[in-house]
């Protein structure tokens, strides 16, 4: 809190006058940050992409906070708050859950996703992938950025969902990016 007064240039005593103490700073900045993400992928969400190119921008989204970091700030809020932490954790997964079956339905009616796919399973599977990619023990003896983490499993995912006209969607953005 010393360092937070200092950087914003007023006292402790100004900070505790909107915080009740340190925990609610951090739920209040991370709750912040989470709504801040979350307004970014309904945008994307609303837009015209189709949905193979809507994970694409989704993805760009998260990596554009991501900025390469090994340490992870979860990591660290999950091990000094942990029920902060699981809060933030049950809104991601709740709103993860919503986007992902969105973006199968569209995908499977549009063709770009094959028609015999259990969509629940499909939706936890890529929850529960994208939940672990942040899981620094399961990842630590890999040389593997956060960035190549997102584009490995996006890739993944896709490739094991798309029909073969999804396919050649999926491989004219890959030859872009």
């Amino acid at each position: 809190m010393d360092y937070i007064a200092s950087e914003m240039g007023v006292s402790k005593k100004t900070i505790y006058e909107y915080f009740n103490n340190k925990a609610h700073l951090i739920e209040e900045v991370a709750r912040f940050i989470s709504d801040e993400i979350q307004q970014e992928i309904d945008a994307i969400m609303k837009a015209d992409f189709n949905p193979i190119e809507e994970l694409f921008e989704i993805k760009r989204c998260v990596l554009k906070r991501l900025k390469d970091e090994k340490a992870s700030p979860q990591f660290q809020m999950q091990k000094y708050y942990p029920e902060i932490y699981q809060r933030l954790r049950d809104n991601q997964v709740c709103k993860m859950d919503e986007c992902c079956s969105v973006n199968l339905t569209r995908g499977i009616k549009k063709g770009y996703y094959r028609a015999n796919l259990n969509e629940t399973f499909i939706t936890r599977l890529y929850i529960s992938g994208m939940l672990n990619l942040k899981n620094e023990e399961l990842f630590k003896n890999t040389d593997l950025t956060p960035k190549q983490l997102y584009e490995e499993f996006l890739a993944y995912h896709l490739r094991s969902i798309v029909t073969p006209k999804g396919l050649e969607i999926l491989k004219q953005i890959e030859i872009t990016t």
